[in-house]
Order: structure tokens, then C-alpha cells, then sequence
């Protein structure tokens, strides 16, 4: 098998992994499932399903993750990054409808790993991924002022500006109990590690806010009053009724789970390397997600994917090898299996002081401020994808993101085809790249072509060498530097060939290998050229437009 399609724990469990290792990992495991939990259940009451959804999918898809992923350290679980598709499914297709969507995109992560898209991946313009990082850590915070102020809103629109309409029509019924306990749960998340490296703020806030709050009868809002008592066991795997029409209809939010995942995952797995130096296999890790995603979907859990926090705890704990993400997965269910029926208890203002805390964490404001003083066009799709983000839908701000962006690219593209012209009456004539010295006759030009001729550029490209103010009567395109061309690129060649041929202007083209000459031969370049006129070599060529320049003399 392709080691590229091995998963990572497999490979070390062949190497050996050494007591010590071992240890470490299993510690490592127990700190980053303590974690894991008020993360899992603050992700799931946001994204608008049952607490127990959460934990569930960190479990199960983080168990999966971490068997068959292609990380040495990745942990896999929900994340902050699907609670607007989530939540957005769930407003419209209900719980049934998320299981699907979910379902499906496993099996185009899945697609795009055996495809080897987690090697295209990475081209992503960072200018889209902090746009749509940004709006959705905005969207958190907004989802989370209700309980964070305790205004006690049965129903909040999803919506964003209706919300904050809803908002403001509610501010003066706050509780300062809620503030309270939110304001305290962010500032014990953010300074308590520093303290305590060990132990997670987010731990501490909630045993201190649950327990203030059962002891002395605070009136504030609980998992309980919401939601009613977490479940200690898991329900069988189940699979709604699917229809055509129903699938149609989820396609589009299933293909932007595939994609923010994998991108989310491949990030995570990337920032991973550079705290271990390791490299992991982008493939597999796509494939794995994919996986998780489809086992999880079927007992109910929420999208998966690469978590960046918890797997930076991972790596700063001493975990090396997938087992710690295996440990944490256990963790976190044995935590179900015992205290599920106290976790009932925990304040929602404390929950939505968490989340704020991973909403600012998200938010990437200083790469947000440096790319508006970058380039014009990064700018528009920060922006543009920002925007989309918050005020439409994440869906269609990561589908006109990657079209904004894949235009960025042709144009930059386009741009980096350089095209040169030599003739013996300019001063550069007798003296090109590379220090060469060659011997161009009267009424010859000489094209030199740097750059991939793709659809973005082939305009440029025959525009440039056809509208010449010269009347030479041997032209020579030279393309030793040219790494592709596409099938637009071959039109462009074939058009300037006719257009010359009209004129009487014989066309020589160099710098054509083997490989190269085959592609002429299937787009038909030769119907256009004769064969001879077609050589690997300038001197060759410069040498062919002497003897065509001595039949036009005759």
C-alpha cells in the first residue's frame, strides 16, 4: 500500500512506540479529555442541538481520528467553526436533516483524500480563510449574548442582524447573576492556566459556577432548564428516511462541511508539525475525517474535524503519538458514563464565557488587520468573505470565496507570462538569458516566453506576438520556459500559426521536448505548422529561419 494511505498510528505501532512515549501520551490524553468536555457541550448547545451530541462526537469521531488519521498528534472533535452550518441545518432540515448533511460530507472527504486533494488544499488563499474564520468567530459571540446577559429569549433568529434587533428590544431584562458568572467563567479561562498550567480555566469555571449556583439557588438559566438531563449511555446507530429532494437540498451545506473541515483539519495538523517537527499525510487525514464524520453522524453526533486548540494542548502536554487523542476520546466517555447527570447543572451564561473566550481565540484579529494594509484583491476577499459570512451564509461565503480567489490567481497568473522580443536591430539582439550569444538575422524576431500559457494568459500571450509593428518574415517562439500549457493555450498557439500563415510570415517554434511535441501532435498544432518548424534547440531554429530567409531571397 502507498504509504501516503497509511494511517500514522499504524506506522508507529510497526516502529515501536517506547514505555516512556507511552506515558506520556496516556497523561497527555487524560489532560486534553478534560478539556475536550466543556468545549464539546458549549459547541453543541451553540450549533442548536442536546449537550450530549457534542460529547458524543468527540467520543466517536475522536477515537476514529485518531486510529486512521495521518497525524501523529491531531485530536479530532467539534468545533467552533461548524456551529453556523449546524446551526443554520438544524433552523431548517431539523436534527434529521443534520445527520444527512453530515453523512454526506463524510463521503466527500473521504473523495477528496483518495482524489489527493489535501495536496490542493493548502492553496487556499489565507486572505479567504481568515474572512470566513473571522465572521464565524463573530457569529459565536453573537450567538452567546443571550445567555451571556441572561436575557432569557425563548427563541433567538438565526439571522444575524435579526438577532441583534432581538437584542436590543430585550437588554433590559438582564440578570446580574448571569454577567456575573459569564465574566467570571472568562476570566478564570484566560488567566487560570497561568497559574496552574495543568488544569484548564474552562474546568474550574464550570465546578465553581455549578457548584455557586446549585448550593445557593442562583435564578439563572442550566443545561437542565434548557435542555432537560444529559443522557449517560449512547442510542443505537440510525439512519433517517432519504429522499432525492432531500438530498438536493443538503448538498450544498454537506460540500461546505467537507471543505471548512479539511481545511480546518490540514491547518491544524500543519501548525501540529511545527511544534514536533513532523510531517503529517494530508490524504489520510482527509480519509480519517471523512470516516469519523460518517460513524459519528449515525449515533447522532455534529461534524467533525482536526481541533487546533485541543491539539495544541496535546502537543504542549507531551503527546506523540495518535494513542493521546484514543486516551481522550475514553476520557471524555467515561466522563458520560459517570457524571452526565451532574453536567446538567452547569450554568448557560458560564458555557457562552467559554465560547466567547474561543470566539475572540478564532477571531484572528491581528492577521485580520494586517492583510487590510496588504494587496487590493486579498483585501476584497478578507472582506467579501467576512461579510458574506456574517450578514448571508457560510455556504455561500466560502463558494464565491473560492471563485474570488481562483480569479485572483489567473490574473496573478496571467501577469507572471513574460513575453520578450529580440531582433538584430536591438542592442539586446546578439545577447540573450543566460549570457547567450546568438546570431539573429535581418527580418527574424526572436519571442522569448516565461510563464505557464493557461486560459488566464493565452489572450495576452497571442495579442502580444500577433499585433507587432514589425514586418519580419521568420518569427521564432521560443519556449523553453514554459511549464504548461492548457487547451485555450493551444487554441492561441494554432490562431497566431493561421494569422501568420495568411500573412506569408513563416513561424518557427523552439525550445520543444518529447513529451512536449506529443501534446502538439494530440491538439493538433501540427495541422497548422510543418513538423520541421518545430524544434527542441535555438540554434536549430535560428538556423531553419536562415534557410526559410534564403527561399524568401530566391
Amino acid at each position: 500500500m502507498n504509504k501516503e494511505f497509511v494511517p500514522k498510528l499504524f506506522s508507529l505501532l510497526k516502529q515501536g512506540i517506547s514505555k516512556e512515549t507511552l506515558t506520556k501520551d496516556i497523561l497527555s490524553g487524560l489532560i486534553v479529555g478534560i478539556v475536550a468536555l466543556p468545549l464539546a457541550i458549549a459547541f453543541a448547545i451553540a450549533s442548536g442541538v442536546s449537550p450530549e451530541k457534542g460529547i458524543i462526537t468527540a467520543i466517536i469521531a475522536g477515537i476514529f481520528f485518531s486510529t486512521f488519521g495521518g497525524s501523529r498528534v491531531q485530536i479530532g472533535g467539534p468545533t467552533g467553526a461548524f456551529i453556523v452550518i449546524v446551526y443554520g441545518i438544524i433552523q431548517l432540515h431539523g436534527i434529521d436533516g443534520l445527520i444527512i448533511a453530515t453523512f454526506m460530507a463524510g463521503f466527500l472527504m473521504i473523495g477528496m483524500g483518495l482524489l489527493r486533494f489535501g495536496n490542493l488544499l493548502k492553496y487556499i488563499p489565507y486572505s479567504l480563510i481568515v474572512g470566513f474564520t473571522s465572521g464565524i468567530a463573530l457569529i459565536i459571540f453573537s450567538s452567546q449574548v443571550n445567555d451571556f446577559f441572561g436575557l432569557h429569549i425563548s427563541k433567538v433568529p438565526a439571522d444575524f442582524i435579526d438577532k441583534w434587533i432581538v437584542y436590543f428590544e430585550n437588554f433590559q431584562n438582564f440578570n446580574w447573576y448571569a454577567i456575573a458568572i459569564a465574566v467570571g467563567s472568562i476570566l478564570l479561562t484566560i488567566y487560570f492556566q497561568k497559574i496552574v498550567k495543568k488544569i484548564p480555566g474552562s474546568i474550574i469555571a464550570i465546578l465553581i459556577s455549578t457548584l455557586v449556583v446549585a448550593n445557593f439557588d442562583i435564578p439563572v438559566d442550566t443545561i437542565e432548564s434548557n435542555f432537560g438531563a444529559i443522557p449517560n449511555k449512547f442510542g443505537l446507530p440510525h439512519i433517517p428516511n432519504v429522499s432525492f429532494s432531500t438530498i438536493q437540498a443538503l448538498l450544498q451545506p454537506a460540500f461546505a462541511i467537507a471543505i471548512l473541515g479539511c481545511i480546518e483539519s490540514l491547518l491544524s495538523a500543519v501548525v501540529s508539525d511545527s511544534m514536533i517537527g513532523g510531517k503529517h499525510r494530508s490524504n489520510m487525514e482527509l480519509i480519517a475525517m471523512g470516516g469519523a464524520n460518517i460513524v459519528s453522524s449515525l449515533f447522532g453526533g455534529i461534524p467533525a474535524t482536526g481541533a487546533i486548540a485541543r491539539t495544541a494542548t496535546n502537543v504542549k502536554n507531551g503527546g506523540r503519538t495518535p494513542i493521546a487523542g484514543i486516551v481522550h476520546s475514553l476520557v471524555l466517555l467515561a466522563i458520560m458514563l459517570l457524571f452526565a447527570p451532574y453536567a446538567k447543572l452547569i450554568p448557560m451564561s458560564c458555557l457562552a464565557g467559554i465560547l466567547i473566550v474561543v470566539a475572540f481565540n478564532m477571531s484572528e484579529w491581528r492577521q485580520f488587520k494586517s492583510i487590510l494594509k496588504g494587496n487590493r484583491m486579498d483585501i476584497i476577499i478578507l472582506l467579501t468573505t467576512f461579510f458574506l459570512t456574517v450578514i448571508f451564509d457560510l455556504v455561500v461565503a466560502i463558494e464565491i470565496g473560492i471563485v474570488l480567489s481562483s480569479f485572483m490567481f489567473m490574473k496573478r497568473m496571467s501577469k507572471s507570462v513574460n513575453i520578450q522580443d529580440f531582433t538584430s536591430n536591438t542592442e539586446k539582439g546578439e545577447h540573450l538569458f543566460d549570457d547567450e550569444l546568438l546570431d539573429i538575422p535581418k527580418g527574424v524576431i526572436l519571442y522569448e516566453i516565461n510563464g505557464a500559457l493557461f486560459f488566464g494568459a493565452a489572450k495576452h500571450f497571442q495579442e502580444t506576438i500577433i499585433n507587432t509593428n514589425l514586418q519580419p518574415k521568420v518569427i521564432i517562439i521560443r519556449m523553453r520556459y514554459v511549464p504548461l500549457i492548457d487547451a485555450t493555450g493551444y487554441q492561441s498557439i494554432k490562431g497566431i500559426l493561421k494569422t501568420y500563415e495568411e500573412r506569408k510570415i513563416k513561424v518557427i517554434i523552439s525550445g520543444i521536448g518529447k513529451s512536449l511535441r506529443e501534446d502538439f501532435e494530440k491538439n493538433g498544432v501540427f495541422s497548422c505548422i510543418e513538423s520541421n518548424l518545430v524544434v527542441e534547440d535555438i540554434h536549430l531554429a535560428i538556423k531553419s529561419a536562415k534557410e526559410n530567409l534564403e527561399y524568401f531571397t530566391e
